[in-house]
């Protein structure tokens, strides 16, 4: 609940899978000095963020399970894709990442609803941060992301070589959209966006045609009664 006691507004967001759709795809590296801006990402941040969307990522981390790295060290990679988005003018508002692996090695070997391609890790950062998953976006390079956004309830969109094929997946994994990069995702956010706000502005003219309508014939008919009322006060 907000200060004002009622329930936060959901706002949509742009979840992201990480390797290969916002950064390059180096396996297991969680040092940020290696990390990349995936080809396309940076003018797609750049214009989504300028559009007023905000950003979360959504990643499998198998890593942690394998006895790669700790979640302090993704901790790390967070707190470098923070300060790379917000470089471009955007904002991450939050970082969720599955640190588990049925074949594991450690206490982080074990079965989970949170791990891509079940949608657990979506429907928590949408409790965590108010997101309304029906009109938000969830962009990843392989069937597991787009399976999970279906499953949450977001539009997808695929990207990388994987797209190329995704017509041709079952339908529970085959995304809404594909394009080649980010920055092709971008174009099909904006260009809904627009398609959205022209609709919203057709219905606010029409509910301003119909309004007016309304008051036209309620100004019509209170001058017919008082005519009738003339007429039979003359009689």
């Amino acid at each position: 609940m907000s200060s004002n006691g009622l329930a936060p507004q959901r706002r949509p967001a742009i979840l992201l899978d990480k390797d290969g759709t916002l950064i390059e795809d180096l396996p297991y590296n969680v040092d940020p000095r290696r990390i990349r801006l995936a080809p396309g990402a940076r003018e797609a941040i750049r214009t989504l963020a300028a559009a007023g969307h905000r950003f979360v990522v959504v990643t499998n981390q198998s890593g942690v399970a394998r006895g790669y790295f700790t979640e302090a060290d993704l901790a790390e990679v967070h707190a470098h894709l923070e300060w790379l988005i917000e470089d471009l003018g955007g904002t991450l508002a939050g970082f969720y990442a599955c640190p588990h692996l049925p074949d594991g090695v450690n206490e982080f070997a074990l079965e989970c609803d949170c791990r891509k391609p079940l949608p657990g890790l979506i429907h928590r950062a949408a409790r965590d941060l108010d997101i309304d998953l029906a009109e938000s976006w969830f962009i990843g390079d392989t069937w597991m992301d787009a399976a999970a956004g279906r499953a949450a309830g977001c539009r997808t969109i695929m990207v990388g070589p994987d797209a190329a094929t995704a017509h041709a997946l079952p339908e529970g994994r085959r995304p809404d959209h594909v394009a080649r990069d980010l920055r092709g995702a971008a174009r099909i956010i904006l260009a809904a966006d627009a398609a959205r706000d022209e609709a919203a502005e057709r219905a606010r003219v029409e509910a301003r045609r119909e309004r007016r309508s309304r008051e036209r014939q309620s100004r019509e008919r209170r001058s017919r009664e008082r005519a009738q009322r003339r007429t039979g006060a003359a009689a």
